[in-house]
């Protein structure tokens, strides 16, 4: 996974993303599940969009990501609006040193970039760790339905004024598997159009494998959502599903 060119056109793509329905659906679950949440570790934060909300509503955020340029991004936009927010290097596969959290927060199909079951593991592990005991976990995934049926095998396109794009979902060898593989042609300051690609790689799993790993790192499964919805999960047509999870015991 690569977004060292994409992290300075990110915001623009994603100008029309849900991130404040990101940040309502957490705040929605740590009122209702822990009155207790005050400090939140953000697990792949990009530039820090919901990092910024959650803290704007008074929470204590700490902001992890694996892209340097999108931390810089993050750190830049945070400092100019004087948001006190700690940012860190790290992958979530490899990350130690961070303890005592009320909350995790992993948004934005995060947690898909983790392709086997291995990784995976180790990746929840590392999460429980981070966290107080009965410390919140709160992730989302594409769902199967949503790989298999709307993404795998299409073409995407935009054209903005300074920017365009082509974007083609290839369906890899395992279910739920699929590669991102992206163009962009961006405006430069000579008036000229630059070129660059980047391919991304993303698996969902069951939805049992998740449940089954979460068990196995420490964590109690108390809610399953669909597409922002505090209501339990009824359907499998949801595009991106929402799990709650609260550490019971030490990974």
């Amino acid at each position: 996974m690569s977004y060292a060119k994409l992290a300075f056109v990110y915001d623009l793509l994603m100008e029309d993303a849900p991130y404040d329905e990101w940040a309502a659906f957490a705040q929605s679950m740590f009122s209702g599940q822990n009155d207790n949440v005050r400090s939140i570790i953000d697990l792949g934060c990009g530039t820090g969009q919901i990092t910024k909300r959650l803290s704007k509503s008074g929470y204590k955020m700490t902001g992890i990501d694996n892209s340097e340029e999108m931390l810089s991004l993050a750190k830049h936009s945070a400092a100019e609006e004087q948001q006190n927010i700690e940012w860190f290097h790290a992958d979530l596969r490899k990350m130690k040193g961070f303890h005592s959290f009320d909350a995790a927060i992993s948004f934005c199909d995060v947690i898909n970039y983790i392709t086997d079951e291995e990784s995976l593991s180790t990746v929840f592990g590392n999460i429980n760790r981070t966290l107080k005991h009965h410390g919140l976990f709160l992730f989302d995934i594409h769902s199967l339905n949503h790989v298999e049926e709307d993404l795998a095998g299409q073409t995407f396109a935009e054209i903005y004024e300074d920017i365009s794009y082509v974007w083609l979902c290839q369906p890899g060898a395992e279910a739920g598997e699929v590669y991102h593989d992206l163009t962009f042609f961006v405006l430069d300051k000579e008036d000229k159009y630059q070129r660059f690609d980047e391919r991304h790689h993303q698996r969902t799993f069951p939805l049992a494998v998740y449940q089954r790993l979460l068990k196995e790192q420490g964590f109690e499964i108390s809610g399953v959502y669909g597409d922002f919805s505090v209501s339990p999960l009824t359907t499998e047509k949801a595009e991106r599903i929402f799990l709650a999870c609260k550490k019971i015991e030490e990974a």
